[in-house]
């Protein structure tokens, strides 16, 4: 049985991929951009299994409605992907106020916005699979993208959470952690914060650094996620790309080594003997 599909920042990257392997394999997609111009090939190729919405996930009421209109044309909706986002570059000092307030708003706001708009449509189909698109820095945080990290490690806690308090009702959970893909996270809709001449060092070693994540070619995203949201028991966290697992088991066999060496205190905190 195919499936309906709403995802949002389908006019590239991810988005893109998501939305054309599910139209391909005969899926129908309801997919929001910006500017839904960028969707014309998409409808040209698909016809009515595509249902282009404009949209800015920033703004509530907007993103409700499409939901709601995306529900309303299809029937049903089974699959829900929050794909929509940026990259925001600067050290934490470097931040304005505007830049770190507009990064949550489309990355961790947008998807939250999204996902309370679908919640009571699933649970009363009693079906259905929210996908937050993650990534590897919401996983392990990585300097000149603190930004950037504190919007995707909100959503990866905001989806733990709803995977546990919507498994009851059918609806199923998955964080989408990709490494480096040539996307345009970091291209065209990125933004940077002012320099500030003391992190240049910093910065320098940050940008060099990046390698080690990858830049993979998203062509084959679109498949992977098809895999995922049929899985019987689709995985709560998943990486796309084989460079986060390299980076992060490091991390965690870090972070499991200073808890246990810190136990006594940890014990003492709380007037006991660990």
């Amino acid at each position: 049985m195919s499936k309906i599909w709403f995802i949002t920042g389908s006019s590239r990257g991810f988005g893109r991929q998501f939305a054309k392997a599910a139209l391909e394999r005969g899926d129908k997609v309801a997919a929001t951009a910006r500017n839904t111009d960028s969707l014309a090939d998409l409808v040209a190729a698909h016809g009515e299994a595509i249902l282009p919405l404009t949209l800015d996930v920033t703004d509530k009421a907007a993103a409700t409605d499409a939901v709601q209109r995306a529900h309303a044309h299809f029937g049903r909706l089974d699959v829900v992907v929050n794909n929509a986002g940026y990259g925001l570059f600067g050290m934490v000092e470097e931040l304005t106020e505007q830049q770190i307030r507009d990064q949550m708003e489309t990355n961790f706001f947008g998807a939250l916005w999204v996902t309370q708009a679908a919640l009571p449509l699933l649970r009363e189909q009693g079906s259905g699979h929210i996908v937050q698109i993650s990534t590897i820095a919401g996983v392990v945080a990585f300097p000149y993208v603190g930004g950037y990290n504190a919007s995707k490690w909100a959503l990866e806690g905001l989806s733990d959470a709803l995977a546990q308090e919507a498994a009851g009702f059918g609806i199923k959970v998955t964080l989408v952690e990709p490494g480096g893909f040539a996307t345009d996270w970091a291209g065209s809709s990125a933004v940077a914060a002012e320099p500030l001449p003391a992190y240049d060092e910093v910065r320098a070693a940050a940008h060099a650094g990046a390698s080690q994540l990858g830049n993979s070619d998203p062509a084959t995203s679109g498949e992977a996620l098809l895999k995922i949201v049929d899985a019987d028991t689709p995985p709560l966290r998943v990486f796309f790309g084989t460079a986060p697992l390299h980076v992060a088991p490091p991390v965690y066999t870090e972070r499991l080594k200073t808890w246990e060496e810190w136990a006594k205190l940890s014990a003492e905190a709380e007037g006991t003997t660990a």
